[in-house]
């Protein structure tokens, strides 16, 4: 009888160590905010938000900044400069963030990105 008991006892625990240990964490990972840089005249590139274009932005990260603009994008922020190509995405972490296009006009936008 003590044999059945002790076995059942057991289980028991194996259940419910098992139960928790595949209910995992409570902290969920934050998806990265896609972020879109768009041709729009006049000023030629801009961000597009909500469909309305705008040249200074602050998200909460991290980021994915998309490309649509017409040529690649130069994204200088925490001591780097990095490229974007046309319709591809780059991942940014939490900084401040200065987006210009390669081979822009001086009086063109130049974008800033703010990932908190």
């Amino acid at each position: 009888m003590k044999r059945i008991a002790l076995l059942y006892l057991t289980v028991a625990l194996l259940a419910v160590g098992a139960g928790q240990a595949l209910a995992g964490s409570t902290t969920y990972t934050r998806a990265a905010t896609r972020v879109t840089v768009v041709m729009h005249d006049p000023g030629c590139h801009w961000f597009s938000v909500g469909g309305k274009p705008k040249t200074k932005l602050v998200v909460a990260g991290p980021v994915r900044l998309f490309n649509v603009d017409e040529a690649t994008l130069k994204v200088v922020g925490a001591g780097t400069v990095r490229r974007d190509g046309v319709g591809r995405t780059i991942a940014l972490g939490a900084g401040t963030y200065t987006i210009t296009m390669v081979g822009q006009a001086p009086d063109d936008n130049h974008l800033k990105l703010i990932v908190r």
